[in-house]
């Protein structure tokens, strides 16, 4: 990342040069949910990128439109009404500052509790009854794609019981958690060769995410050379990424992606993120079933709760797992 000088309106916030046109991700692994073989294309972007994209997914048109208004119309509301509806700890709304550890974007966002399908009932916000209903109908249909993919990955791999993986999430207590983002136009840097960091440079500490956005770009993951590259957008499609506990779960084999954010100057971004986390009790550690003959664990055994609390004290970009590895 290359750090540039900014004007008032991004004080604080990281600014990153503008990313090159030719810098474009356009081979980003495509699984098709409805095909035979998805079982073993998930597998293999997985262990390749650690993400992908999801189409013939099931999530209604409407059902995803019918969000992206709601979500809209809340953010396009003024400020002291919105900041009615914060501070985003644990649940709430929350603008620019990014968890507890000093991390800024520019940003604002929703971060809600779901349980089991729904929005949890101790997270009131939103307090409209519309939005709510949206997003629970929506949560509803995404948490149903988190699973066939998690089975599709549990079958790649040849993992038994089927539900080995998605139980985690499905289960009672699983620690599942949905996010709104939405980055508004960053005009103040239009034409000066940078922009501003939406969301820094992290990975997600979870099993796994599921990400959809609007039409509007600003996604970019990092290779395993390092390379960033800007991931076109597509708003029909969902896109999947490994979670740090998933990379221990398989040892290694599958990896949690490096992903950040960069505004764009003329348009808005309005993502949702589906964070499936299992249990805080969960036990994390490879599984047997994929731990070859003499080979060992690259991981310590830790808890989903211990490194939750570990993950959230954090800086974004640091490397969560590096006190965990043997």
């Amino acid at each position: 990342m290359v750090v540039l000088a900014g004007p008032p309106a991004v004080d604080q916030i990281p600014l990153l040069r503008s990313p090159d046109p030719g810098d474009v991700f356009s081979g980003v692994p495509v699984v098709d949910l409805a095909s035979p073989g998805a079982a073993q294309a998930v597998v293999d972007a997985c262990e390749r990128y650690g993400f992908f994209k999801v189409v013939n997914h099931g999530v209604a048109t409407d059902t995803m439109d019918k969000v992206e208004s709601e979500a809209v119309r809340f953010f396009a509301r003024p400020q002291a009404d919105k900041d009615r509806s914060g501070p985003a700890y644990p649940f709430g709304y929350g603008s620019k500052r990014i968890g507890l550890n000093g991390d800024m974007g520019w940003l604002e966002y929703l971060l809600l509790a779901v349980d089991e399908a729904y929005l949890s009932d101790s997270c009131t916000v939103p307090s409209c009854a519309v939005f709510r209903g949206a997003l629970n109908e929506y949560i509803a249909a995404v948490r149903k794609v988190a699973v066939r993919v998690m089975e599709a990955m549990a079958a790649g791999l040849g993992i038994a019981p089927a539900d080995a993986l998605t139980a985690m999430v499905t289960g009672e207590g699983s620690d599942q958690v949905f996010r709104v983002n939405h980055y508004p136009p960053c005009r103040a840097l239009q034409g000066l060769g940078c922009s501003a960091t939406g969301f820094g440079e992290h990975t997600d500490p979870q099993l796994i995410s599921l990400l959809r956005s609007n039409g509007t770009s600003g996604l970019q993951v990092a290779l395993r050379d390092g390379q960033w590259l800007s991931v076109p957008s597509d708003r029909d499609a969902f896109f999947v990424n490994v979670g740090d506990s998933l990379q221990v779960l398989t040892n290694g084999r599958f990896h949690s992606v490096k992903h950040r954010v960069v505004a764009n100057s003329l348009k808005s971004r309005v993502s949702f993120i589906y964070f499936g986390g299992p249990p805080l009790a969960q036990r994390i550690a490879p599984l047997p079933q994929l731990l070859g003959e003499g080979e060992h664990s690259l991981y310590k055994e830790f808890t989903w709760g211990e490194y939750k609390k570990a993950a959230y004290k954090s800086r974004l970009g640091d490397n969560r797992l590096a006190q965990f590895e043997k």
